[in-house]
């Protein structure tokens, strides 16, 4: 995911791509437990993606309240 991708959604979209994106992780971690994680890279994608949405949302409030 872009950062350009990421700035051009709405906040209920942001909030709903960053639960999608959780529930991913949360999957990854049971699928590395149980040894069936295929893409071990998907782990650390899905971190930054989680990061990069959770970063510009917070400038985007940060910007409304100033």
């Amino acid at each position: 995911m872009k950062t350009a991708d990421v700035r051009a959604m709405s906040q209920d979209q942001m909030n709903d791509t960053l639960a999608d994106l959780k529930k991913e992780q949360f999957n990854l971690r049971f699928q590395k437990a149980t040894g069936q994680m295929e893409k071990t890279a998907r782990v650390k994608q899905i971190r930054r993606d989680i990061a990069r949405i959770k970063t510009i949302a917070a400038e985007k409030s940060a910007g409304q309240k100033a």
